[in-house]
């Protein structure tokens, strides 16, 4: 199937985007031990502002919620300060930029923290080779499970991080509900044994993503914020018998909100891969009456089908992003793409494997 449905133009509440092309949140680790946005990172998603919205890189709502190294943070006023920069970098291109809000939950470790165990829903340990930690590599704890004083005050970090995203000028934010981390540790039966008021119905399980979604959307109009959510995801040792049940529940939840946009992680790529038949995009769609963002393992041809069928309105790429920053330029001229394969340079500090990938260049005429 070729069709141009990517770069039609598409609109989000007064939002307007030039295509309905995503660059997809990628952890890059760029930030340094500061954990504050730089001039490098500005770079980045500048010469990847041809996409018609940005999503940042999963970003720290406080200092609890850090898991990875050298990872961006939004809790304090030089973050704030550091994404500004950046989001004046991707003003003059027209593309939006949202933040993706984050915490690690139980994908942390101690060393992070002080000496004090990561929290999350219930006291369950990834299982897991090993986490890279300031300290080198170390195997995955037993997390603390978060009492309900403390998960308010965690919905209040992530109502924080929103005012702070607004004074950082993005356009609106993403609450990461997807990849194990602490949202989707509430959700997941597997990893939420409690049995408070924010354990063991659907209810009670989706009860901590309701709190922050409705924190931030004290912030935020309905339509600047969108959630993602990674229905068949086993990353991050994640995957219940139930994940039908329990991501059919959370979409119609979230319909409710008229959010922005949902954005569903429906892929099979980068370990996501369902305990049973794999949710499609198929299935959300007479759930959803908002916008619905595609990602996951989609190369343009797949995109195109998607958008065509109207199983979803934007697909979000990641992978082919790091290497291709002209992406959105190459899909329209079928130019060649550059492969995603080596990792090595993924999470590194400096330009290298970030910034130095050329748009391309198309030979010389004879």
């Amino acid at each position: 199937m070729t069709t141009n449905r990517l770069f039609e133009p598409f609109s989000i509440g007064n939002l307007h985007f030039k295509n309905r092309i995503a660059l997809a949140p990628m952890t890059r680790s760029r930030a340094g031990s500061s954990r504050v946005p730089n001039d490098l990172m500005a770079e980045y998603y500048r010469q990847r502002a041809s996409a018609g919205l940005l999503i940042t890189e999963a970003t720290v709502v406080s200092k609890q919620g850090i898991g990875w190294h050298d990872t961006p943070g939004i809790y304090t006023e030089e973050m704030v300060a550091g994404w500004r920069k950046v989001t004046e970098a991707i003003k003059p291109t027209g593309a939006h930029m949202f933040l993706q809000l984050w915490h690690c939950g139980r994908a942390s470790h101690s060393d992070y923290h002080d000496g004090e165990l990561p929290v999350s829903a219930s006291a369950v340990q990834l299982n897991g080779d090993s986490i890279h930690t300031p300290l080198g590599k170390k195997p995955y704890e037993i997390p603390r499970a978060l009492t309900v004083s403390e998960i308010k005050a965690t919905v209040a970090d992530y109502r924080q991080a929103a005012i702070n995203a607004k004074a950082a000028g993005f356009s609106g934010v993403e609450v990461h509900g997807a990849n194990g981390y602490l949202i989707n540790q509430f959700l997941d039966s597997k990893t939420n044994l409690r049995a408070d008021q924010y354990g063991g119905s659907l209810e009670n399980r989706f009860r901590f993503f309701k709190e922050v979604l409705e924190a931030v959307l004290e912030v935020w109009p309905a339509d600047q914020v969108g959630a993602r959510i990674s229905p068949n995801g086993v990353f991050n040792d994640m995957g219940s018998e139930d994940f039908r049940e329990t991501y059919l529940y959370v979409a119609k939840e979230l319909n409710k909100f008229k959010l922005g946009y949902l954005h569903i992680m429906d892929g099979l790529a980068f370990g996501f891969h369902a305990k049973g038949e794999p949710m499609t995009l198929a299935e959300f769609r007479p759930i959803i009456q908002t916008t619905i963002i595609g990602n996951c393992g989609y190369t343009q041809e797949l995109a195109e089908q998607r958008l065509a069928e109207g199983t979803a309105d934007m697909i979000a790429f990641g992978r082919p992003f790091i290497t291709n920053p002209d992406l959105p330029e190459r899909f329209k001229h079928h130019y060649p793409l550059n492969p995603a394969e080596d990792m090595t340079l993924w999470y590194t500090s400096g330009a290298e494997g970030y910034t130095d990938y050329p748009p391309y260049t198309p030979p010389a005429a004879v």
